[in-house]
């Protein structure tokens, strides 16, 4: 999706500034965010991607005026919302005025070791890779109102693949409850000049992750 998470390229935001790594949070609230966001990710209802593209569909004037935390908890009220676990009456008053839907909750104990687990999301080949390294490539150019993993800065563009990285959960259909469509993935390395056009920094590479459906010989 074009939206307003994806920035790369555009101009007039000022320079990206990096906060200290041991910096996590700004406020007490924002633990707790997570912490909600955690939880209710754990019913099961969603998937990362499902998330991911609540929070890009945003309108782009509150998502890139609002915090990152407070992105985080405008995207999960609308999951909440989109799977009646909510109503809009429960969020303007903060609690509940009705039982919802019986799903088990994420118990405490059982949080280490969720977060110790993960969530695996390479599968296992059905097909042999389309391209090899070193494999010269284009990436498509399109544009969808839909959940994508592919910048559009990178779009239309030529690389060179510099690493094939196994089969992985495709994130473009598992976003919009299509299944997991698991694809080959490759890390695509692209001079800057090809993404940026004159001027760009001739010794500067990017490289990004694309899956192979993003990709054409």
């Amino acid at each position: 999706m074009n939206g307003a998470q994806d920035l790369g390229g555009m101009m007039g935001f000022g320079p990206v500034r990096p906060e200290p790594e041991h910096l996590r949070f700004h406020a007490a609230w924002e633990k707790r965010a997570l912490a909600v966001t955690l939880a209710a990710g754990a019913l099961g209802q969603w998937n990362i991607d499902a998330s991911r593209h609540a929070r890009e569909t945003l309108p782009p004037g509150e998502y890139l005026t609002s915090g990152y935390y407070e992105i985080w908890i405008k995207g999960l009220e609308k999951l909440l919302l989109a799977r009646g676990l909510v109503t809009a009456e429960e969020l303007r008053e903060g609690r509940m005025r009705a039982p919802g839907p019986a799903l088990p909750p994420l118990r405490a104990e059982a949080v280490e070791p969720a977060l110790m687990r993960g969530s695996p999301y390479d599968r296992p080949a059905t097909a042999p890779a389309r391209f090899a390294v070193g494999a010269a490539v284009r990436t498509r150019h399109f544009h969808t109102p839909e959940h994508t993993r592919l910048p559009r800065y990178a779009r239309g563009r030529r690389g060179v693949v510099d690493r094939v990285q196994g089969v992985f959960v495709f994130p473009d259909s598992n976003a919009h409850g299509r299944g997991e469509a698991p694809q080959w993935l490759y890390t695509v390395r692209f001079a800057a000049a090809e993404l940026w056009g004159e001027g760009a920094d001739p010794d500067l590479t990017v490289s990004i992750d694309a899956w192979e459906s993003y990709l054409e010989a």
